[in-house]
């Protein structure tokens, strides 16, 4: 099965590498972006972006990350994505926060309505991953249209931000945090 799903991120990858742009294209950027923004979204978080803060999984050590995360109830959405460039090479790659919520599921998430701790966990069950991929993929804010200048090449649309959004969940892993309300 893994193999079969890191294939099927590998030729996703490889489908869009030519519309991305040169500034997220590999992991060390997508850290540098989010270290960049960070001071921003603990001022004021915008809708549809939050906080997520891990445990090191080697430090102890809280690990603040930028992501774009929504709230439906009691339970917040994410998706760990990779740049094309990454994909395409090591299509089973995972990111530094996904690998601390799988040492300790234990996290906190800033958002725009307040900081809640939670319990993170990847989503394997279908109909969850439709509940996630439906608001992940469809819902457009304001912020989208800065971050989609920063990863694709040309002017932002919603279609164009859509599919941005559809790609990352295509071949990212589906995250939900079953918040502490």
């Amino acid at each position: 099965m893994d193999e079969a799903r890191n294939e099927a991120r590998r030729t996703a990858a490889e489908a869009e590498i030519s519309k991305h742009g040169r500034l997220v294209r590999g992991p060390r950027d997508g850290k540098l972006l989010s270290a960049g923004m960070l001071p921003f979204f603990r001022l004021r978080t915008p809708r549809g972006y939050g906080i997520l803060t891990t445990t090191g999984r080697k430090t102890g050590l809280a690990r603040p990350k930028c992501v774009r995360i929504f709230r439906d109830g009691d339970r917040a959405y994410l998706v760990q994505l990779m740049p094309p460039h990454v994909t395409v090479e090591q299509p089973g790659a995972v990111n530094a926060w996904l690998l601390n919520v799988r040492a300790d599921p234990n996290v906190t998430v800033k958002l725009p309505d307040g900081t809640y701790s939670g319990t993170a966990r990847e989503i394997i069950d279908p109909a969850e991953l439709a509940t996630a991929r439906a608001l992940l993929c469809n819902t457009v804010v304001l912020v989208d249209f800065g971050e989609c200048t920063l990863h694709l090449r040309g002017m932002p649309s919603r279609t164009k931000i859509r599919r941005l959004h559809e790609y990352w969940f295509d071949t990212g892993r589906a995250v939900a945090v079953d918040l502490a309300v």
